[in-house]
């Protein structure tokens, strides 16, 4: 399995800066292993280099409307880069679809610890404190109610120049190719070749990622009957 140094070193070699069956130097695997995660964070960015949204459940407190949301947060994941979809479910196994707002809705919310039965709206706030996030919700929920959301994840990221790549077919051809350009930095001259399979290998990631699209028409046009987009 691919590791941060092996895909270091084949990306190094299309530059002409290692040679086959070349090794890192103590400083250049702490080099080059923090500037691999920096890439792989800036592509947890983009959507289509996702390749996943990850659905996750908690179990609400009644009257709490506040909950962090991170490694070591009441909600202990992983933070997610982007929420996307969220929805509540009680006791009965009924769902309610959320309303994902943004700050200046949640803002605008004059009183935001009021009490109700199952919230409306879900406001995601993303401030990287000690690793955390914080999702708000309005109006604060009663009890026996389940929140669950779907969102974007952080792409892995790499503890050693070591660690075993776990990510899907596709990416280490695509973090190879493209960390010779990054680490190139325009200081090297970087291979047409390289360049045209790095944009090559990254498109192919996110045609596949690439959302499937459901198409319907509104029920008022529609009408009565089972007539849809795909039979008329």
């Amino acid at each position: 399995m691919a590791t941060p140094s092996t895909m270091v070193i084949n990306s190094l070699i299309m530059l002409g800066a290692k040679e086959i069956g070349g090794t890192l130097t103590t400083a250049e695997q702490t080099h080059y292993l923090a500037k691999l995660n920096s890439m792989l964070e800036s592509w947890s960015l983009e959507r289509l280099m996702c390749y996943q949204v990850v659905e996750e459940s908690k179990a609400l407190t009644a009257s709490d409307g506040t909950y962090t949301i991170g490694s070591g947060g009441d909600w202990d994941t992983a933070r997610p880069t982007k929420i996307v979809q969220a929805w509540i479910r009680d006791s009965d196994n009924e769902d309610t679809q959320l309303k994902v707002i943004n700050a200046d809705s949640y803002n605008s919310i004059p009183a935001k610890t009021t009490d109700g039965t199952y919230p409306e709206y879900l406001y995601y706030d993303g401030a990287f404190v000690a690793g955390l996030a914080s999702i708000y919700l309005y109006p604060e929920p009663s009890a026996s109610l389940t929140l669950y959301i779907s969102s974007w994840k952080q792409l892995q990221s790499f503890a050693t120049i070591s660690t075993t790549l776990v990510l899907p077919p596709g990416y280490q051809r695509a973090i190879e190719y493209n960390f010779a350009i990054d680490e190139a930095g325009g200081l090297r001259d970087v291979p047409a070749s390289v360049i045209k399979i790095a944009r090559e290998s990254k498109a192919a990631i996110k045609n596949v990622n690439l959302p499937d699209v459901f198409m319907s028409l509104d029920y008022g046009i529609a009408g009565h009957g089972h007539s849809n987009i795909l039979n008329g």
